[in-house]
């Protein structure tokens, strides 16, 4: 399929973007293309105007920076597989096909908030960052407060995400992954961090509407217990042909057993 027609306009700059962005509202911005694109062909989504992002530099690279990892927007899903990321680089390894990985961007895919996407339920466990700018000067949201809804998060018209800011004293991390075998996305996707202070936050992705701290696990983990079951109802999960509410409640209990297992 086709998309609908749309005007197309590359952004020579972050400044430049965000300049592009502030005198045109219609515009949405394009980096890889594997979230977007889709949905554009199947007319799910159709803007009238593209800002592509692709070739900004500055939004590219992994580097050190004392406790914290600090990671382009722009950088591709085959570089973080190939980092030394604390999570990320299992999460990568999930995401689609190496079509996918060589051209899709960690950035693209945190501020798309699929909910079906894996990259969020990492970003939970492990305490990321995130640094969004605007005309007006950049700002820092924790991932607690990333995630809005479905395809929803704290990145707001005329911003853009510049930076994913993960700690670098993780001492231990796990990605489960029940995914549909076709499109790879998540049915249900469970990961697990152990910080610095031997407590473990636990998340969920494309069980619900957002990826979700799992705070039932986290309490029973950090006081030594099993991981058990009953850890999420499945009133509010998502049910669809591929699977029902109930079965993506009982998937997060396997997957926590699992990741549980895992991170000892």
């Amino acid at each position: 399929m086709y998309p609908a027609q749309f005007d197309y306009q590359k952004a020579t700059s972050v400044d430049d973007a965000l300049r592009a962005l502030a005198e045109n509202p219609d515009l949405k911005v394009i980096a890889g293309g594997h979230s977007l694109l889709p949905a554009m062909k199947l007319r799910l989504a159709q803007p009238p105007a593209l800002l592509d992002v692709w070739g900004l530099e500055e939004l590219r690279g992994i580097r050190r920076e004392g406790d914290m990892w600090v990671v382009g927007a722009m950088t591709t899903h085959a570089e973080v597989l190939r980092s030394d990321l604390p999570l990320f680089p299992e999460v990568a390894g999930w995401v689609g096909d190496p079509m996918v990985r060589n051209r899709g961007t960690i950035g693209g895919s945190l501020a798309h908030a699929d909910p079906s996407a894996d990259y969020p339920a990492a970003a939970l466990a492990t305490g990321t960052q995130f640094v969004i700018r605007g005309l007006d000067g950049e700002r820092t949201v924790d991932a607690d407060d990333m995630f809005l809804g479905m395809f929803e998060s704290a990145v707001q018209p005329g911003e853009l995400l510049t930076q994913i800011r993960i700690p670098a004293t993780i001492t231990a991390s796990v990605y489960e992954k029940f995914r549909h075998p076709a499109s790879h996305y998540a049915i249900v996707g469970l990961a697990l961090a152990r910080h610095a202070d031997g407590t473990v936050r636990a998340a969920y992705t494309g069980a619900g509407e957002k990826a979700e701290r799992l705070s039932v696990l986290e309490e029973r983990l950090n006081a030594g217990q099993a991981a058990g079951t009953g850890l999420v109802g499945a009133a509010g999960l998502l049910g669809d042909r591929f699977a029902s509410a109930e079965y993506r409640a009982h998937l997060v209990d396997v997957l926590a057993a699992k990741a549980a297992e895992r991170l000892r």
